[in-house]
């Protein structure tokens, strides 16, 4: 995420909020004299000018080869989410018409599991997706440190369940066996019977270099609760396909091919599905190629500790944010809400 808050004049952000806004509206670049004739800012068009060059300057805003106005960057829409942006609810009446048809549903994990990707397409017209909730939890039970040679580690991580993980470490500078065994023993005391959630909860209790290996291991741990996520569900894709960004062929492809043939999917489940509340993730991040001018808006829902899963809302960047945002937060609510009354004690 930028971190640009303090170089933007009050009057900047607004700006750069009203060419976001403008822009997911009409899918047209927004110029200063459209935004003086629609907007009472109290300056002049020049003035405002001046501003969205110094946006397009920051890297937040940039324009066409063919147009005077200017569009949101990736840089931009992280920004504008980040530090502009709050969730819109849904309506009253779009709640409970919601609420009773998940009531319809609830002795049906499957049916459910669809109807919130239904609800969810519909709801923000874009496509969705969700995972059914997992139910086994890793658990930590002992790691050893073993060094190799020069900077080389070998981690060798066993759960509670009987799994076993062996990885290989680049340290910044060779370290004795001794002082990895510390390091071993630490841990050992420490993180025992703990899942990734609680582990990470401890980091900042830990020395330097055995909270480094503990977020190792809570990476690890959290990579093995989810490799078998299972199926996931899927609705919307026609609506996300009415995009003019993804009318043209290529991009039109590249979006069937995300959203139908799952690995990419089952990529992001893997990297976000133990992220808490919203997280919005804009052009992929930076770590998906085929997720580029594509935004999601994912949650966790479910019981922590026993049984979670994910679910989201995929679009093109240009996107209702704040509306999608309290879409996949009310809807996670209610997911969650029956997870807890099928998997609580």
């Amino acid at each position: 995420m930028v971190n640009q808050l303090s170089t933007l004049t009050p009057r900047q952000a607004k700006l750069l909020g009203i060419v976001i806004q403008e822009y997911v509206k009409t899918a047209q670049p927004v110029g200063s004299n459209a935004i003086a004739q629609d907007y009472d800012l109290g300056v002049s068009s020049a003035t405002i000018r001046n501003d969205l060059a110094t946006l397009e300057r920051e890297g937040l805003l940039t324009h066409p080869h063919t147009s005077a106005g200017r569009v949101p960057t990736d840089m931009g829409y992280r920004y504008f989410v980040q530090h502009l942006l709050s969730d819109a609810e849904l309506s009253t009446s779009e709640r409970r018409d919601i609420r009773v048809q998940f009531s319809q549903a609830r002795q049906e994990m499957d049916q459910w599991l669809r109807l919130s990707t239904s609800v969810l397409a519909r709801t923000t017209q874009s496509a969705a997706l969700a995972t059914a909730p997992r139910t086994s939890v890793s658990r930590f039970k002992h790691l050893e440190l073993v060094a190799i040679h020069g900077i080389k580690v070998l981690l060798i991580l066993v759960l509670q369940e009987g799994a076993v993980k062996q990885q290989l470490l680049d340290l910044d500078q060779p370290m004795e066996q001794a002082e990895l065994s510390r390091t071993s023993n630490e841990l050992n005391d420490l993180l025992v019977g703990l899942s990734a959630s609680a582990i990470s909860e401890r980091v900042g209790t830990l020395s330097p270099f055995a909270g480094q290996v503990a977020l190792l291991v809570v990476e690890l741990i959290a990579h093995m609760d989810r490799q078998s996520s299972g199926q996931i569900y899927r609705d919307g894709l026609m609506q996300i396909l009415d995009a003019p960004e993804f009318a043209e062929g290529n991009n039109a492809r590249r979006i069937v091919q995300v959203f139908e043939e799952q690995s990419v999917l089952e990529q992001v489940v893997d990297q976000y599905g133990d992220r808490g509340d919203i997280h919005v993730v804009i052009s992929g991040d930076g770590r998906f190629a085929e997720l580029r001018d594509i935004s999601l808006v994912l949650a966790r829902y479910g019981v922590m500790d026993h049984a979670t899963g994910l679910l989201g809302v995929m679009g093109p960047r240009r996107m209702l944010y704040g509306r999608t945002m309290g879409a996949v937060r009310f809807v996670a609510a209610l997911m969650s809400e029956m997870v807890e009354e099928i998997y609580s004690p």
